[in-house]
């Protein structure tokens, strides 16, 4: 059986090498007798997993001790919530950049517990460009200022950090995470969704530092408290045990391939060959300022709805799937995260050419 090219957003590729190993061990984990699937969380056997996976985590990515590293589930969309619930918590106030949808989720849901405000927003121009914030522009009683990292639909991505003035900055990096080097001192607050880069969907990884734990609002549901999973080694109640498992595989995948700073190399690679070559491209272009453009997702069009569902079409057939665009914006988008090789995007780039030369 060939295997196709995913250029799918998410649930996205995973490794080969961690699917061979998660389908060798899949009836039988080292010597336990039983598969992950089926063993308990509360066994020496997962503990030594998710330990292992987290120690993994911390490596790789940097994080300090003084940060907490929570497995967890709900999606990314469950963060909208818990953050301002944990918070949002001594003025009652927060400030949001819009950059995408999910900024604007994120936005809209702490509303609903505090005065959350959109300080700026680049959807004047479809979210192709990452709005210039300025000091003046942060309130210094904001409890805390929310970013998304990467927008994996509009295909953005913060190069330059904001000042935020001392505020604790929160960011929602569900698309890029592990795709670079990420300061993570410089946050209070990290989150994302696994099913991009790290695992199968069912994961969220929360890093959060330890003095922002503790204070949730008085209405804070149980299992949206920080504090609730901190105390619990993210073991309250059952976890996500077979993506945590497979999230290890990725990290120990990574480790291997040199850290993020070999994964940062490699992802530049990959975004050079496709901008580069819809820069140059008389059929194909790309939709975001090249100043802000994503390493992980590549928006592009052809100025022709027809074209691009003739592109889409041909594509699939030929073994690059999920390069349709997001449904809000239409076009194309190539997702290239971590565990899309580089001969997946020279293979894209080249179909592209031989598409550009028969419809121009």
């Amino acid at each position: 059986m060939a295997r196709v090219y995913n250029f799918s957003a998410g649930p996205s590729m995973l490794p080969e090498e961690v699917l061979r190993t998660a389908a060798a061990e899949m009836l039988e984990y080292g010597q336990t007798g039983q598969s992950v699937m089926e063993m308990s969380h509360r066994s020496k056997e997962y503990q030594a997993i998710i330990d292992s996976a987290e120690a993994d985590l911390r490596e790789i990515m940097g994080i300090p001790d003084d940060y907490t590293v929570l497995f967890l589930q709900g999606g990314a969309s469950t963060q909208f919530a818990m953050v301002p619930f944990n918070l949002m918590n001594k003025n009652g106030k927060a400030d949001y950049i819009i950059t995408g949808q999910w900024a604007k989720k994120a936005y809209k849901e702490a509303a609903r517990y505090g005065n959350a405000r959109a300080i700026a927003s680049s959807e004047d121009k479809t979210f192709s460009y990452i709005p210039k914030i300025t000091p003046d522009m942060i309130d210094p009683e904001a409890d805390y200022i929310h970013i998304c990292m990467n927008n994996t639909i509009y295909g953005t991505k913060w190069q330059t950090l904001p000042d935020t003035q001392g505020v604790p900055l929160v960011a929602d990096i569900s698309s890029c995470i592990l795709s670079e080097p990420i300061d993570v001192s410089k946050f209070g607050l990290l989150y994302a969704g696994a099913q991009k880069n790290v695992a199968p969907a069912g994961l969220t990884i929360v890093i959060v530092k330890n003095d922002l734990i503790g204070n949730a609002q008085e209405m804070t549901p149980t299992m949206l408290n920080y504090k609730t999973h901190a105390d619990n080694g993210s073991m309250f109640n059952t976890p996500p045990c077979y993506t945590i498992y497979i999230a290890g595989l990725v990290f120990k995948w990574i480790k291997k391939l040199g850290g993020l700073e070999k994964m940062k190399q490699i992802n530049e690679q990959k975004a050079k060959l496709l901008y580069d070559f819809l820069d140059n491209s008389k059929l194909f272009r790309g939709t975001v300022v090249p100043e802000d453009r994503s390493l992980m997702n590549v928006p592009f069009v052809t100025g022709s709805d027809e074209l691009d569902a003739k592109f889409v079409t041909e594509a699939k057939a030929a073994g690059f799937i999920n390069i349709k665009g997001h449904r809000s914006v239409g076009g194309m988008r190539a997702s290239i995260y971590n565990a899309m090789p580089v001969e997946g995007v020279v293979a894209l780039v080249e179909f592209m050419k031989e598409f550009e030369r028969k419809n121009i």
